[in-house]
């Protein structure tokens, strides 16, 4: 018979494990000597050891569920509770018991971190429900649409909650964002109706400028011709597209009816000539205001020298297109300011220049990242390759902001 501290052989080669509960039959070795029969079972004990060990590590070091936790540990304490290897078989399940309250701690740790999770996406959702409603009586049309276009992103980010109050959260926001969408549709769809209603307004006062064209009734068709000027400056502006077409139109209309005055009032030259010189300094006075720095300023000044020019009459014909053209000249400076500045305070167009300039910032940010890991990674093919490149995306970087600028930005 053999035998050490934790098992024995017995003559019928019966191998024996000592335990709190007295001895249990391990198995039964046939095959060689006792020695051999306890280090074989000595060795299955080494390897509970070694696999208990392991299980012990992925739960300390690893993201191993519960759930697969404990089917290992059940897998385990069922080979020592069967008796099978030699060795401290209290001790192995006493590991066993521990490691299940480990598991056990760290899935209530598990799950209560994952309450802190919810509950901090809640708030962070229900901030930004608050936000977007806040925004959605905005009339900061660029500003409020970028902010939540941000909003969306963040909460496309967040982790999501129980089915019933994310879909709650979600159609508050949503709804939010619907009704800003809808006010600024209905802001701009405003303006165009302005815009159309000046165009079938000046399409009327150009149709009538025509029609009084040909007329041999000086006075009153001339009275008729400034009623159709002031008209037609109270109207605004119609589409860019169809406002020179009119103006040349309405403009055309009243050369042809004032020139044909002009032939027949020849004998008035020279109160024309007096007119001329009058006109020379009202163009000059008008100059003045260019460049345009203070465009509403400018706008009224321009308006009140035009009217004197107006109530001035005719003046030569050889000389009208001169001294008109100098006149004109600062009417086109005073709109072209006019159209910058609508350009400049336009937030779908700006949106649309910054959002390209800043995928090009990203662009031109990012190559100079890979074009500094190349270089430090010792790839100075790679890193030249980039660099021809980043030549080419910070070209259309500086075009973008040079169009920018044109936005006051």
């Amino acid at each position: 018979m053999s035998s050490d501290p934790w098992g024995r052989v017995d003559e019928t080669g019966t191998v024996y494990v000592r335990t709190a509960d007295g001895e249990k039959v391990v198995g039964s070795w046939q095959a060689g000597s006792p020695e051999e029969a306890l280090a074989y079972f000595e060795r299955k004990y080494e390897g509970l050891v070694v696999e208990i060990g392991l299980l012990e590590r992925r739960v300390r070091t690893t993201d191993l569920s519960a759930k697969d936790a404990m089917t290992a540990i059940d897998h385990l304490r069922q080979q020592v509770d069967e008796h099978h290897a030699v060795g401290d078989l209290e001790a192995l399940s006493k590991r066993l018991d521990k490691l299940v309250e480990t598991v056990e701690s760290r899935r209530e740790e598990r799950k209560a971190q994952k309450a802190r999770q919810a509950d901090e996406a809640r708030r962070a959702k229900e901030a930004l429900v608050a936000e977007a409603e806040e925004l959605a009586q905005s009339e900061q049309w660029r500003s409020a649409g970028e902010r939540l276009r941000a909003l969306v992103d963040t909460w496309k980010g967040l982790p999501r909650l129980d089915r019933k109050s994310d879909d709650e959260l979600w159609h508050r926001f949503s709804h939010a964002r619907s009704a800003f969408s809808k006010r600024r549709k209905a802001h701009f769809a405003a303006l165009d109706a302005q815009r159309e209603e000046a165009r079938r307004t000046k399409e009327r006062l150009a149709a009538e400028a025509e029609a009084l064209a040909n007329s041999t009734d000086w006075g009153a068709t001339a009275a008729r011709y400034r009623e159709l000027m002031a008209e037609w400056k109270a109207a605004g502006r119609a589409q860019r597209e169809h406002e020179d077409e009119l103006w040349n139109r309405f403009r055309g209309a009243q050369d042809v009816f004032f020139a044909a005055r002009g032939s027949v009032f020849a004998e008035r030259d020279a109160e024309q000539a007096e007119n001329l010189k009058l006109k020379e300094e009202l163009a000059g006075e008008a100059e003045k205001l260019v460049p345009v720095k203070d465009l509403k300023a400018a706008r009224a000044a321009f308006r009140a020298i035009n009217e004197r020019w107006e109530a001035v009459g005719h003046v030569p014909r050889d000389a009208r297109p001169k001294v008109e053209g100098r006149m004109h000249a600062v009417e086109r400076a005073i709109q072209e300011a006019e159209e910058a500045e609508w350009r400049r305070t336009n937030p779908e167009a700006r949106a649309r220049a910054e959002g390209l300039t800043g995928q090009l910032q990203d662009a031109v940010d990012k190559l100079r990242r890979q074009i500094d890991a190349a270089r430090a990674a010792g790839n100075d093919a790679k890193a030249e390759k980039l660099a021809r490149e980043l030549e080419g995306r910070q070209a259309l970087l500086d075009q973008a902001l040079k169009g920018l600028q044109e936005f006051g930005g």
